[in-house]
């Protein structure tokens, strides 16, 4: 039995749902989760989206996002099975963890490496480009029927989680599913441009101080950005930061690691990590606590931001 049937069979075994995806989420974080929400309402059964984040702004122009809850406005979450989407662990979920119980069905949909089979049932493929791919598979097994909404969902989560079709995790399959939500009237001109294009001048000004301002490493392969809490305050919430610092650095030729270090507060630094050739960011991220994909991955380090940045440089430093 295949891990989709699994799933499937979990699905149909039960009427209410509590979906989630991993805190700070992305594209294909939020949209896996609306559109797995989407398919469960289509099936006639009652969902509660959380997320320990609110939805990132720059994502509110997709269909369904008003489901998306944080879960520190929500006392009790009534649910007979947890659906847990694009999170290597559990604690990825951070504050929703607290309403997972045990002893009810948890279902694991992901496609990171570095996934440890956290769930009672585990459909985790590392090989898929994002969990967006993963969720028309299942769609197509349970032979639902998409829709202009579901499609629009899984687009801008296979479109950034593959870098606009650009990274070493696009296949033939990824082409292959986009080729069919395409059918659905979907722009890929449009789709761009609301994911990745319309940067305000002000927000401008302000990423070319912060790219000025980024440290060349270890003979100018390692690219290292710090942003403090004020510094990141200052952005507009449309504004994707480190996804446009990434798309950025990425691109400068010699590059092998990207790190982004975020300052969430005077004790805690958020880390992402992208990486070119061959240097392995999930087995680095492992290190920490995190995981990832060998391309990209991300973890926590406690401390101050220079700490951080020492800390996170320094291992990178002894592999490179």
């Amino acid at each position: 039995m295949s891990s989709f049937k699994n799933v499937l069979n979990t699905i149909r075994r039960h009427r209410k749902f509590l979906v989630t995806t991993h805190h700070n989420p992305d594209a294909d974080a939020v949209s896996s989760a609306l559109a797995m929400a989407l398919f469960l309402k289509g099936l006639g059964k009652q969902v509660q989206v959380l997320n320990e984040d609110a939805c990132p702004e720059w994502l509110k122009f997709l269909p369904g996002t008003l489901l998306f809850k944080k879960a520190g406005d929500v006392k009790r979450v009534n649910y007979d099975a947890a659906i847990v989407l694009d999170c290597g662990d559990l604690k990825r979920t951070g504050g929703v963890q607290k309403f997972i119980q045990g002893g009810k069905p948890l279902i694991n949909i992901d496609h990171h490496v570095t996934n440890d089979g956290f769930g009672t049932v585990n459909a985790v493929q590392s090989k898929a480009s994002s969990t967006c791919e993963m969720i028309f598979d299942l769609l197509k097994e349970a032979r639902y029927a998409l829709n202009r909404n579901l499609a629009l969902l899984l687009y801008a989560g296979i479109m950034t989680d593959t870098g606009s079709f650009r990274y070493e995790s696009t296949s033939a399959h990824s082409h292959a599913v986009t080729e069919e939500l395409m059918a659905f009237n979907i722009s890929a001109a449009d789709m761009y441009a609301r994911l990745y294009v319309g940067i305000p001048v002000a927000d401008m000004k302000m990423f070319t101080d912060v790219i000025h301002k980024a440290q060349l490493l270890d003979d100018n392969r390692v690219y290292c950005v710090s942003l403090s809490k004020r510094v990141v305050e200052r952005f507009s919430k449309s504004f994707d930061l480190k996804e446009k610092l990434f798309g950025f650095l990425r691109s400068m030729e010699g590059i092998e690691v990207v790190v982004i270090l975020t300052e969430l507060n005077s004790k805690e630094v958020r880390v992402n990590l992208r990486s070119q050739k061959d240097f392995d960011v999930s087995v680095l991220a492992q290190q920490f606590d995190g995981g990832g994909h060998k391309k990209a991955a991300g973890c926590k380090i406690y401390g101050t931001l220079r700490l951080a940045q020492k800390t996170i440089c320094g291992a990178i430093h002894k592999k490179l």
